[in-house]
């Protein structure tokens, strides 16, 4: 491989940003296409497909055996409230191969007890994020009710890339929610981004429902299209 390609790949590697590295079996040739790239490289729908897949595969191109190298970062929820929901929605996280991390100031709450094998951040929700940094392989869900917890968080998953943002509430307290963000300086095509309410329609009634609704919304946003598309 070529040393500049190589160096590009691992900085965006580092920087949590999506690649494939084309590859022509034939004649050995190498380019490596960066996530942003995609939707104008002569490639795009099978980088597309392969991308949303996370899986690396030969393609046919023109006749030609071209393989697809695909580096993609690790997808992971961000969750505000540690509550009953996020509890039942930990270990099904962990079996989707999804990294899930739950922050909530509220430390009664947040107990290793309770979230065994989670990564549990006590501070507010703006000083965490500031931390951690959300990207477009991040899930940002808000489920405390509680403004002072949700909002703040909300407001930087709409200031970022997230692939999905999800916030546990009626319509009713959607609407309220949407009122606070546009006094925030968000218009309503960044309220729209919000999935509310939160989850996929299963008529779902305890946390463990609502948590497999939730999952299932995140894993369909994140694969769904790929799979429509194959």
């Amino acid at each position: 491989m070529d040393l500049s390609i190589l160096a590009a790949l691992n900085a965006e590697r580092a920087a949590r940003r999506a690649t494939v590295l084309v590859t022509d079996v034939a004649e050995g040739t190498q380019r490596l296409v960066k996530a942003a790239e995609i939707a104008s490289d002569p490639l795009a729908e099978l980088l597309e497909k392969q991308l949303r897949m996370a899986k690396s595969a030969m393609v046919e191109v023109d006749g030609r055996q071209v393989f697809l190298t695909v580096q993609a970062p690790h997808p992971r929820v961000v969750v505000t409230g540690a509550v009953h929901i996020s509890q039942a929605m930990a270990p099904m996280a962990k079996l989707l191969d999804l990294d899930m991390i739950v922050i909530d100031p509220r430390t009664a709450f947040a107990t290793p007890e309770r979230f065994p094998d989670v990564t549990l951040l006590t501070q507010w929700p703006d000083e965490a994020i500031a931390t951690l940094g959300l990207d477009a392989y991040t899930a940002f869900v808000a489920l405390t009710h509680d403004p002072k917890i949700d909002d703040p968080g909300l407001e930087a998953a709409l200031r970022s890339e997230c692939f999905y943002i999800g916030a546990l509430g009626s319509r009713k307290t959607h609407g309220r929610r949407v009122e606070r963000l546009a006094a925030a300086g968000f218009d309503a095509d960044a309220a729209a981004r919000i999935h509310a309410p939160i989850g996929l329609d299963i008529g779902a009634v305890s946390p463990a429902e609502i948590a497999l609704a939730i999952l299932g919304e995140i894993v369909s946003t994140l694969r769904g299209p790929r799979r429509r598309a194959a």
